[in-house]
């Protein structure tokens, strides 16, 4: 299984999206610094997660929600004014 998902910084309130096969590890290494792009940002809290039988269907959300359409719909799901 692989998933995609979607941290928001409680700090600056911006987000990030990734990928992974193991969500509870990824999420700990984003918490405790040890991912570069977000090293700064945390605490991170999970916003919404996807799962997928296959690493390239992952792959393929994840780059659409990092496109300008995803981040549309980003905000107007996940993001308030």
């Amino acid at each position: 299984m692989f998933y995609i998902y979607i941290l928001q910084s409680s700090k600056d309130g911006r987000t990030y999206v990734g990928y992974t096969n193991n969500i509870n590890s990824r999420l700990k290494l984003h918490n405790s610094g040890r991912v570069k792009a977000t090293k700064y940002r945390a605490p991170l809290k999970l916003l919404f997660s996807e799962e997928f039988q296959a690493e390239w269907e992952a792959k393929k959300r994840e780059s659409w929600w990092k496109s300008g359409a995803g981040r549309r719909k980003l905000k107007e799901y996940f993001i308030k004014k």
